[in-house]
């Protein structure tokens, strides 16, 4: 039985539990051992993200501490693993160390797939899926493929997904462009950041998407805000809570 070390982003503990609840069902229900370190705090992406590269460090290293006797540490955001895996490097003197963390850290559909070989989720979800590939699950994971490369096409979430009955797919024009949060880029650059999702959310109108997930709560926390301002008829849910057998709430009106 795989012991998982559960890693849940500030924004998904604070505003949507519901996402980390998903994520447990799913690990156990595939056989694993799911705990919680209730010591763990951010993991340092904002103050990195900002250039404040000192403040962060002791967040690794508290991450690292805490995480330390898990044999796997699986947490459901691309950016937040992609944080450890690709960006804790220089705040280590001890390299080993460093390799030894980031090669146990997961990102929720890559351990399903990647780890636990999980071919296919039994379930039913009868709704035309609008599927957003974050920027870091997409280019610093390979979560998917990425339009610019000429590769197999591939995608963990979509693979999953695609097993549940009655599932169907919006074709976008643009299957992989960025939703433009950006985490501060989105105070910084309000403006900029607006006409980014909006240009997002017409690609999904345009497609018929009904619900809109994702494997990053926070790209789909920017998305539904707009989509509350413009009154738009989509609704958003986590990749995980849609593999967990959650539906959408029923439409008001």
């Amino acid at each position: 039985m795989p012991r998982v070390g559960l890693f849940i982003p500030c924004y998904v503990d604070q505003f949507y539990p519901r996402v980390g609840m998903a994520t447990v069902e799913l690990l156990e229900r595939f056989g694993c051992e799911v705990d919680y370190p209730a010591a763990q705090t951010c993991c340092g992406q904002p103050m990195a993200n900002t250039g404040c590269t000192e403040q962060a460090q002791p967040l690794a290293l508290r991450f690292a501490e805490i995480f330390a006797d898990y044999e796997y540490i699986v947490c459901p955001s691309g950016s937040c693993t992609a944080m450890v895996r690709q960006h804790y490097a220089h705040y280590f003197d001890d390299q080993a160390a460093y390799q030894k963390l980031a090669a146990k850290v997961f990102e929720l559909t890559e351990f399903l797939v990647d780890v636990l070989k999980v071919e296919r989720i039994e379930g039913s979800f009868p709704f035309k899926v609008g599927l957003h590939q974050s920027c870091h699950g997409l280019r610093e994971l390979r979560l998917a493929s990425c339009s610019e490369r000429v590769d197999p096409a591939f995608g963990k979430a979509r693979q999953l997904l695609d097993g549940l009955t009655g599932i169907e797919f919006a074709e976008l024009k643009r299957p992989d462009e960025c939703c433009g949060f950006g985490g501060t880029f989105a105070v910084d650059e309000e403006a900029v950041s607006c006409m980014m999702g909006l240009d997002r959310l017409h690609d999904h109108t345009q497609a018929g998407t009904c619900v809109l997930t994702a494997g990053d709560m926070s790209c789909l926390m920017h998305l539904q805000g707009l989509i509350t301002r413009k009154k738009l008829p989509i609704q958003v849910m986590h990749v995980a809570e849609i593999l967990a057998g959650d539906q959408p709430a029923p439409a008001r009106g």
